[in-house]
């Protein structure tokens, strides 16, 4: 029995969609992260029961964050993005967290700054706060040690596997996709990122509907282990946005905006390799995405319709889906940290 519901958000369902095609479901897939990061602070003694621990989130690791410190009597600080709906901030406020969010802003880049040079005036005035940047501390990545030992007793020891999900911080597909290939067995890795994002180059294209969020970044970030990656999907609002509707529709599974994408990613690297099971992460249910996605159900294009643009460098990507071998290259001059 959990002690407590952070346990049993984080804990991940599997479930086959098809043959040599799985999800692994997460209700909030950043409790992992965060549930694990606190408990190992709290073990090694850098931090204490009773302490602040602080940091800036566009929503969904905020609310983890106070989920993890409402687990172990800790304090929990955000600083927020302009993305941060009411829905979250009421939990937070009811979950013992404080709460400040920036002013509007229709730059993703200056909103990513502007929270960052709060967060050093806060520890300026509050040194004894802790930091847990969740975009650059490894520590976020040990809760997937155990999502991959159960990856691999329900799925095989010797079940070759691809692992598809958003990029992100960083400690979600490359975590997973780490632990995997440290117990043996023949694992690859395909990220998914939005056009506009650093991470992996494609800053210089543009969506004109928006960046999708908690997959890519306008910044660098220090978790993103660029070398685990074998390929990369850049995919668009309206392709994920189909990638949601169809899976919803197909599976009935009720999932974010990044697991769209995801899923239409994961479905051209199940055709591409009949060798292999696929496995693709959904990080949170879609009640976000009630009108900006599921509403416009009737603009979805169904997925045989839609295939990726392969091309040879970052200078040739374009909307809406474009892959790319990326083949374990280092992290581009943009996304370094």
């Amino acid at each position: 029995m959990d002690l407590h519901i952070a346990e049993a958000i984080g804990r991940p369902d599997l479930v086959r969609l098809d043959d040599r095609l799985v999800c692994l479901r997460f209700e909030t897939m950043k409790v992992v992260s965060a549930l694990a990061a606190v408990e190992h602070l709290l073990t090694t003694g850098a931090v204490r029961r009773g302490d602040t621990l602080l940091d800036s989130s566009s929503g969904i690791y905020a609310y983890a964050l106070a989920l993890a410190c409402h687990r172990h009597g800790m304090r929990c600080h955000i600083v927020g993005s302009t993305t941060v709906d009411a829905t979250v901030r009421i939990q937070l406020e009811l979950l013992g967290a404080t709460f400040e969010q920036m002013e509007p802003s229709a730059d993703l880049k200056l909103d990513q700054k502007r929270r960052v040079a709060r967060i050093q005036e806060i520890l300026a005035a509050h040194p004894e706060y802790h930091w847990m940047r969740q975009y650059h501390d490894a520590v976020h990545r040990l809760g997937y040690r155990a999502v991959a030992d159960r990856v691999r007793a329900e799925l095989g020891p010797d079940t070759p596997l691809t692992v598809v999900g958003g990029v992100g911080s960083g400690v979600s597909t490359g975590a997973l996709a780490g632990f995997l290939h440290d117990r043996g067995g023949d694992v690859r890795l395909a990220g998914v990122q939005p056009f506009g994002s650093v991470t992996f180059g494609s800053e210089h294209v543009a969506d004109p509907e928006i960046i999708i969020a908690g997959i890519g970044s306008s910044i660098p970030f220090g978790n993103v282990r660029h070398e685990l990656y074998d390929t990369v999907h850049w995919i668009a609002f309206e392709a994920a946005l189909s990638g949601s509707v169809d899976l919803l529709r197909r599976h009935a599974l009720f999932a974010g905006l990044s697991t769209g994408a995801a899923h239409l990613a994961a479905r051209w690297e199940r055709s591409a390799d009949p060798r292999r099971t696929v496995l693709f992460l959904a990080a949170d249910t879609g009640h976000r995405y009630v009108d900006s996605v599921f509403a416009r159900h009737a603009e979805a294009v169904p997925l045989d319709e839609l295939a990726p643009r392969t091309v040879d460098s970052r200078a040739e990507l374009a909307l809406p889906w474009s892959l790319m071998s990326w083949d374990g290259a280092g992290a581009p001059a943009a996304a370094r940290f």
